[in-house]
């Protein structure tokens, strides 16, 4: 949120990612660029040399190649176990987000629905405390290639902050995914108290912004 911690182990489930940052376009796993729900990003972007391929339905992608026994294999562990009712409806990736949650040392988890337009999240946290995110989301349609959180944060109109996170490639499936970022430390002192605005993202590797939500955090005295 605004001050990274030393701990890098924050929960999460690593077999709920279908490959972590893998790009489909090795063996005719390819996308192509969409500029549809496009997201305006600052510092998201890359310098522009990663050009998608063509967009190939999950359907035809398991399709391809089927008799190379080692391809085979390799799309099953990094997909899983794909549920076509979530992925023949459209070509396109779809990314519906249901919860945001945040767990922290010094509050019990506190959670918010994100199923709604919400952008009257408000969290208050003690300076110092340990604190991570959680969110739970879905995939139809197809696969979501480069799935990533970026988040930037502002105190009295000044940026302070700005994290961009891969949280992986998934698989369209029934069972809602559960992903926990990093565990980070609220900073301490008087500066650091008081109230700050941020703004999230999900974009993929083709430029789909997935949800944009606005929140606000204030960072108070641990007495």
């Amino acid at each position: 949120m605004y001050l990274k911690g030393s701990n890098m182990n924050g929960p999460s489930d690593p077999g709920d990612a279908a490959g972590s940052s893998e790009s489909f376009q090795q063996n005719n796993f390819v996308r192509q660029f969409s500029k549809a729900s496009l997201c305006e990003t600052d510092e998201e972007q890359d310098d522009g040399s990663y050009v998608p391929g063509p967009l190939v339905s999950l359907k035809e992608q398991l399709e391809l190649d089927k008799e190379d026994e080692s391809l085979r294999r390799w799309k099953e562990k990094l997909l899983g176990c794909v549920d076509y009712d979530f992925s023949e409806e459209s070509m396109e990736p779809e990314v519906t987000f249901q919860s945001l949650g945040i767990i922290s040392s010094s509050n019990q988890e506190v959670n918010f629905s994100l199923l709604l337009e919400n952008n009257g999240i408000s969290i208050t946290l003690k300076e110092g405390c340990n604190y991570y995110f959680k969110f739970s989301f879905m995939v139809h349609h197809n696969i979501v290639s480069g799935l990533q959180y970026v988040n930037t944060v502002w105190k009295a109109g000044l940026k302070v902050d700005h994290i961009h996170h891969m949280l992986g490639t998934f698989s369209p499936r029934q069972e809602p995914y559960v992903h926990a970022l990093e565990e980070e430390t609220t900073p301490s002192g008087v500066l650091a108290r008081g109230t700050y605005t941020a703004k999230t993202k999900f974009i993929d590797d083709d430029g789909r912004c997935h949800l944009e939500v606005d929140y606000s955090f204030e960072i108070q005295k641990d007495r």
